[in-house]
């Protein structure tokens, strides 16, 4: 294992998400600080609890359609075959509808602040390195409108509460979400014997349509995804009539629709399980055959795939990616894979068989930060406070190729070092790193040399020692730490 010192950098930078100032000499034995970590869980709750809950933000989606339904109705009643009326009426109805759209940004730009804040102050930035991991995991992009508000819910209520316990409890929670029900497009997916797909069906036969045999519309992404990215992975010798299977156990997985809530409807769960549009019968996967049991089905094919060794190798490697190197020491991963096995997915043993392993401390195993890890370091080191206004974060996120919570795909963001190192990122983590600095250059006591060597310890260098110290103001001193080579990578 390294210097003392060294280790402290790999567990406040490798394993955490940059060091606040003076950290480096706070942490004692690295190990045990990471292992504390584990024992206490997520300490951000208190950011987090004044949020509105997924069922919240789908109660205000159906507020905002019956309104706009309404106005609509409305300006169509009042419509003349004059095309002056009809653009004023559209006009009125945008701006009756800003109240809501204003509110729903406002309680956005309150999620992000409020993640960003948990990142900057946290004690335990191990465990919060690890709710992003996993959120990376069960990407969801904001980029499908009816997503938006529900991603970072998401992570808050689907995701951390699940951090350091069991990765099949963790599982049933985001397939049951909202958010990936709609990401996934469960909440269309419809059984073709289901009671529904059989009404679509003989609908469908009265008018002569073809191709009846998809009458029901069954949807298969969430059951790919399942698979493919969330527990066995792609090279898990599945096939695609267990894809097929799967989709069919999860149809009736749904949400609770704008109607649900109308004439004082009040749903419980931001889930509902939809009988009417569940397929019928046994379903057989990987083998394994899973008798016919409504919601009970598709929540026994995920214990099920939860508890595969493939899972177990999956699961392993991507954490072991993330945390060690792009290309990881098979024993690494072997050993953590036997942990889940033999710990019943629980996630706190796999993560510390990673921390008591001796390929995790390696001086060559380190990565290249990540657009998003790169502004959080920062965030931490100079203890940037945002007061609740994150857009200049959200903004530098967008332009660094990382914008929060969209990922564009179900596979997330990449965690390959080399994907975020070309020559045109590296100029905009330069103009980002300016960005930065004018958010701490008021910041009086501390010498920026002094405060570079608390962030950095060991890991600063002579040269940019020297760019500090020639620096002509504070501000130009923090931006050459930002962008220093030495704060890119999580050594």
């Amino acid at each position: 294992m390294n210097a003392p010192g060294s280790a402290a950098l790999s567990a406040v930078n490798r394993f955490g998400l940059g060091a606040r100032p003076g950290e480096l000499n706070d942490i004692g034995q690295p190990q045990d600080w990471l292992l504390s970590q584990i024992a206490r869980g997520p300490d951000g709750d208190k950011l987090f609890e004044d949020l509105p809950t997924s069922l919240d933000y789908l109660r205000g989606q159906a507020l905002f359609q019956q309104t706009r339904r309404k106005l609509t109705d409305e300006a169509r009643s009042r419509r003349d075959t004059l095309k002056k009326d009809a653009e004023s009426n559209a006009a009125a109805l945008q701006q009756a509808l800003k109240p809501y759209r204003e509110e729903e940004r406002n309680k956005l730009l309150a999620e992000a602040a409020a993640r960003c804040q948990a990142a900057t102050t946290t004690d335990t930035p191990f465990v919060e390195r690890l709710v992003r991991f996993w959120s990376n995991h069960f990407a969801v992009s904001v980029d499908k409108v009816s997503v938006r508000p529900l991603a970072a819910p998401m992570e808050r209520e689907a995701i951390r509460p699940h951090v350091t316990g069991r990765f099949a409890d963790m599982l049933l929670a985001v397939e049951t979400h909202p958010a990936m029900l709609l990401y996934l497009d469960n909440v269309r997916s419809t059984g073709p014997n289901s009671p529904l797909g059989r009404r679509i069906a003989q609908r469908l036969a009265r008018k002569g349509a073809q191709d009846k045999g998809k009458a029901g519309g069954l949807n298969e992404n969430l059951g790919r995804e399942t698979m493919e990215l969330h527990t066995v992975g792609v090279n898990a010798g599945y096939t695609q009539a267990d894809v097929t299977e799967l989709a069919r156990a999860l149809t009736g997985w749904s949400i609770p629709f704008p109607r649900d809530f109308a004439n004082g409807g009040q749903p419980e769960s931001a889930f509902a399980f939809r009988a009417k549009t569940h397929e019928p019968g046994d379903r057989r996967v990987m083998g394994r055959t899973f008798q016919a049991d409504g919601f009970g089905q598709g929540r026994a094919i995920l214990a099920f795939l939860a508890r595969q060794p493939a899972t177990a190798r999956h699961l392993s490697l991507q954490l072991a990616r993330h945390f060690v190197s792009d290309n990881p020491p098979a024993a690494l991963v072997k050993r953590m894979a036997q942990s889940y096995l033999e710990h019943d997915t629980s996630l706190a043993a796999v993560y510390r068989t990673l921390i008591e392993s001796p390929e995790a401390w390696e001086a060559d195993a380190r990565k290249f930060r990540t657009p998003q890890d790169f502004v959080t370091a920062s965030l931490r080191a100079a203890q940037i406070d945002l007061g609740g206004k994150p857009q200049i974060v959200l903004g530098l996120l967008r332009k660094l190729g990382e914008p929060l919570f969209e990922p564009r795909s179900p596979a997330g963001f990449s965690d390959n070092s080399a994907n975020w190192m070309d020559p045109d990122a590296l100029w905009k983590r330069v103009q980002a790193a300016e960005a930065l600095s004018t958010r701490v250059a008021a910041r009086g006591g501390e010498e920026p040399l002094a405060w570079a060597q608390s962030v950095l310890g060991p890991l600063l260098d002579e040269d940019t020692a020297q760019a500090i110290q020639r620096a002509e103001s504070k501000r130009q001193a923090h931006a050459t730490l930002f962008a220093s080579p030495a704060f890119q990578w999580r050594a």
